[in-house]
């Protein structure tokens, strides 16, 4: 099994992709009563989802179970990130009552755990930090037993921004690593992998009671060799939660899909991870950052006990 895994795929893979998804790809299509009642809610709030903005296959599963992810400060990137299919380019004014109606919309569903991303917001003075502590706040005082995890851009490592978001006592402060190093420039030109690698030292030195967590997204060009040694990195800096999971091109300008990981893999991905000391280690070809989110606070609260 590890010589296998430890072959360099991708760069040098001499059989093409299967024309069709593996099966283990395959996820019904969404529809079911609950997830067109949140969808409605959503419309009538005017809020966002990463759900659907990222195309996630996870949305009909996780929505009929009454989960879902806010993506708040609008639905328009600054950045254009060569994976992900949130569209980009000038965004709309911020809108300062948007905490409140996210806040209103997780009362209104009685949610347990609550998760917050957004696009990167490069053109506001705190990268949308405030935006992320108000609805946190707004969140807890109307769900005082609702934990939220966020899963924030990166501010551009301003350690003040990282700081405004913390002292709002998120459950989980979360950042995806996304690829390994030497993808950053295709796939992630306004990322850089050293400033993630201090997000995770500032947090946990401004807030080390927080677990963090980060997401790896497989199948764009990476050797198994370059995962793993990401996965040593994130320890190095006391990442606590780790989420990888299969890339599905969005549509033809994006990055070509270079290889599907097979379930196999992943689960040997999981192994290492928890050798390496990770308290939870989500690995599937479907998981996104946020799915299975509740399981992973609740695994991450007892391994902290």
């Amino acid at each position: 099994m590890a010589e296998t895994l430890y072959q360099i795929l991708g760069r040098h893979r001499t059989e093409p992709l299967p024309e069709r998804k593996p099966s283990w790809l395959k996820v019904k299509a969404p529809g079911g009563p609950n997830y067109l009642r949140l969808k409605q809610l959503m419309r009538s709030l005017d809020l966002h989802t990463v759900c659907e903005e990222a195309h996630c296959p996870n949305v009909g599963e996780c929505w009929e179970h009454g989960t879902a992810t806010f993506m708040i400060l609008g639905d328009v990137c600054t950045r254009n990130c060569a994976y992900c299919a949130v569209a980009h380019g000038r965004p709309p004014r911020f809108d300062p009552a948007e905490p409140e109606r996210v806040a209103e919309a997780c009362a209104e569903m009685q949610l347990r755990h609550v998760v917050l991303t957004s696009v990167d917001r490069d053109d506001l003075p705190d990268f949308g930090a405030w935006a992320f502590a108000e609805t946190i706040r707004q969140i807890k005082a109307r769900l005082p037993e609702t934990s939220v995890e966020v899963l924030v851009p990166d501010f551009q490592g301003h350690e003040e921004s990282i700081r405004t978001v913390l002292e709002a006592e998120p459950d989980i402060y979360n950042h995806n690593t996304e690829t390994v190093p030497r993808l950053y420039k295709k796939c992630r030109p306004g990322g850089r992998y050293e400033r993630v690698m201090n997000i995770f030292r500032t947090s946990k030195r401004l807030a080390p009671h927080i677990p963090t967590k980060t997401g790896i997204i497989l199948g764009m060009g990476e050797t198994n060799e370059e995962v793993v040694a990401v996965m040593r990195d994130l320890r190095a800096v006391d990442v606590d939660i780790l989420t990888l999971g299969q890339y599905l091109r969005p549509s033809d300008s994006h990055i070509a899909l270079d290889r599907y990981v097979t379930p196999e893999d992943f689960r040997w991905f999981r192994e290492v991870g928890l050798a390496l000391g990770f308290k939870h280690v989500e690995s599937a070809p479907l998981v996104r950052s946020s799915y299975h989110a509740w399981e992973q606070v609740q695994a991450a609260q007892a391994a902290t006990a």
